[in-house]
């Protein structure tokens, strides 16, 4: 329920004196289901036990049971309806008990309904007309598509201007240029308008979720849209005619402004001149870091001696569990590399406090305060049920009254008053979980959250530029790395990749076990490497999963449904390989286009058909210096992408950025 309202009435005369109307009061809501948003309102019928079960939904198989009485809700919906969740409870059946006298005016029907009851989809909605300004109570008239005109609803309890601003987050609104009084649904009409024009009701809604809350639509809903989400991008069309790619492709920028994708009619156009990439080279990966070569690699006063070699360490092997309480505080960033351990201490002394402060604020606020601020309530409500569906299979999270959700929950709510701007996004208890898991603790977890979303604030922002940003690197390294398969993604309406979204937005949590992904990500925060090395993990799970895609013909609907399915399949081990592969790939290309070298931060402004060597002509050295390549106990191959031989390469065992 994202708005309800008590105290509208319909005006009506029902048979009686037509000068005089009788006023039927009921609950108007607006309810956000699966796949539509439907308007309901229902009369207070005297007819009615409001004690019991009050109302039913479309069909006899899917009916709400209330918590409270109609009239408790309502008293809570006119203080915040438009922010207003209520839980809900499946029930088999419904029944509503007559009271033993009936003198109320409207008529009720079998399944105990009034005649006035009315349900409908803002897909059919068509426009909405308001009354004059200042002319007595607001009311408005619902007119459907198929010209039906409902009752006029009138607003004895306030305006109807909190509905209106309800309704337009699903549906785009426009006064009529005949009646300023009339407010029309926009529908499609040139590719030219914008995105907001350009999609009918179903579609509109979808995407306005997709741009208002990208983590309810990709981590609660991925695995049940697939046609509807089809059509949400192509537009609905009457015809039910595939719309041809280049209109596709101008949809998908519309929605994600700033997305910028390929589509041609040739299949085999190349937008990227083909380049000869080379054979993936075999990788092997080492055993994880024990405690004991940590500990090796710390000199008296607590300081590591060889960052690199720790970093290469970690990203050809992993950390080993017990190790990944301190290592991770290095990871992150919360212990700079070059600390003693004096030095950590007294940081955790000062970070210790900082944090008690800051939750002390939230903590402090009273309920008559929390009032008066709908954003902290907002934050609270959007954590609270974040937390209580985070990681719950998990022992450290199972459970009634686990200290593990307290915790969850007070990070999450200090974060706030950390980064009020942005505050809490759901999605963000995803990436706090292992943190906390591994660091056991409340003030530690909190710093390395902190540094964690300093790397992924922009995922998380309104604008959602770092999400259109990713989308479009990954798209340009997955057609260096196979054109082919680019242009028969796009072929299949596929080629925006929005089928990797969830993936980047909370860096597949979703796609592996939990402790593969306490593996996956010690691996990523090394920055090694090369930068965005998530991007290459994608295109390892894709390019994994070309041979399938292709030969078995999969149409947009297969090929979203079948990467959901990845979901717990991966094998992490692999995928680190292959993405290594990948990398080494690349960056050995004597020829890698500029776009792709800025993407893995490689300096390319030397490299040339004809470069023999990692220097340009006036010998400055590159971004990745092959003076820090050193070799560990599992060899490695990796590149620098200056266009050494594969003799020397082959000698060279990991690598570090400078």
């Amino acid at each position: 329920v994202v708005y309800e309202q008590d105290g509208v009435f319909i005006h009506s005369s029902c048979g009686k004196n037509d000068d005089q109307d009788s006023l039927i009061a009921g609950i108007l809501r607006v309810i956000e289901k699966e796949n539509e948003v439907v308007v309901d309102w229902r009369p207070l019928d005297e007819t009615l036990d409001t004690s019991n079960i009050l109302c039913a939904g479309k069909d006899s198989s899917s009916v709400v049971e209330w918590t409270q009485t109609p009239k408790e809700k309502c008293s809570r919906g006119a203080d915040r309806p438009s922010s207003y969740e209520a839980e809900w409870d499946m029930v088999t059946t419904v029944s509503f008990k007559k009271k033993p006298h009936s003198n109320g005016d409207a008529t009720t029907h079998a399944n105990g309904e009034s005649k006035w009851s009315f349900l409908f989809s803002l897909t059919d909605l068509k426009s909405i007309k308001q009354n004059k300004k200042g002319m007595g109570w607001s009311y408005l008239v619902f007119c459907l598509k198929d010209d039906v005109k409902l009752p006029a609803l009138h607003f004895h309890r306030g305006d109807s201007k909190l509905l209106i601003k309800c309704l337009e987050k699903h549906v785009a609104l426009d006064e009529s240029p005949d009646h300023e009084r009339v407010l029309l649904v926009k529908t499609q009409k040139s590719l030219s308008q914008s995105f907001e024009n350009l999609l009918d009701e179903p579609s509109y809604g979808l995407l306005q979720k997709l741009k208002r809350d990208p983590y309810t639509v990709t981590m609660g809903r991925f695995s049940k849209v697939t046609n509807y989400i089809f059509d949400s991008f192509r537009l609905s069309d009457p015809s039910n005619q595939r719309r041809p790619p280049s209109e596709m492709a101008d949809l998908i920028h519309d929605t994600i402004p700033g997305l910028k994708i390929n589509q041609q009619e040739e299949p085999g156009f190349e937008v990227i001149t083909r380049i000869d990439l080379g054979k993936q080279p075999e990788v092997s990966r080492r055993e994880p870091v024990s405690a004991e070569e940590w500990a090796k690699n710390m000199d008296s006063e607590g300081r590591i001696i060889d960052v690199d070699y720790i970093k290469r360490s970690i990203f050809k092997g992993g950390l080993c569990h017990t190790l990944r309480k301190e290592a991770w505080k290095f990871l992150l960033g919360y212990f700079p590399w070059n600390s003693s351990k004096e030095e950590r201490a007294n940081l955790q002394k000062r970070k210790t406090d900082e944090y008690f402060r800051m939750k002390l604020q939230w903590k402090s606020v009273s309920e008559e305060q929390e009032k008066r601020n709908s954003r902290l309530r907002d934050y609270r409500s959007l954590i609270e049920k974040d937390v209580n569906r985070t990681d719950r299979t998990n022992k450290f999270y199972e459970g009634e009254d686990n200290p593990g959700l307290i915790l969850l929950h007070d990070i999450l709510m200090t974060y706030c008053m950390y980064d009020f701007d942005l505050g809490y996004v759901q999605g963000m208890s995803d990436l706090l979980s292992p943190v906390l898991y591994v660091m056991e603790n409340e003030v530690d977890a909190f710093w390395c959250f902190v540094s964690y979303m300093d790397q992924m604030h922009q995922n998380f922002e309104e604008q959602m530029q770092g999400m259109k940003t990713q989308l479009i690197q990954l798209s340009t390294l997955l057609r260096l790395l196979d054109s082919g398969f680019c242009s028969y993604l796009e072929s299949q309406d596929s080629g925006y990749l929005y089928f990797c979204f969830r993936w980047l937005l909370i860096r597949f949590k979703r796609e592996f076990s939990f402790q593969d992904i306490l593996r996956l990500w010690e691996v990523m925060w090394t920055e090694l490497p090369c930068q965005n090395f998530h991007l290459l993990l994608c295109c390892a799970i894709l390019e994994s999963e070309k041979q399938q895609i292709m030969d078995k013909h999969y149409d947009f609907n297969d090929i979203l449904k079948h990467i959901n399915e990845l979901s717990m399949k991966i094998d992490v081990e692999y995928i680190l390989c292959k993405a290594e592969a990948i990398s080494m790939q690349m960056m050995n290309c004597k020829e890698l286009p500029q776009a792709v070298s800025e993407i893995l931060g490689i300096e390319s402004s030397s490299v040339t058909p004809d470069s023999d060597t990692g220097e340009d002509e006036s010998g400055a050295e590159l971004s990745c210096p092959t003076s820090l390549y050193q070799s560990i106990s599992t060899p490695v191959v990796a590149a620098n992408g200056t266009g050494d031989s594969a003799q020397q390469m082959s000698e060279m065992q990991s690598l570090t950025p400078a």
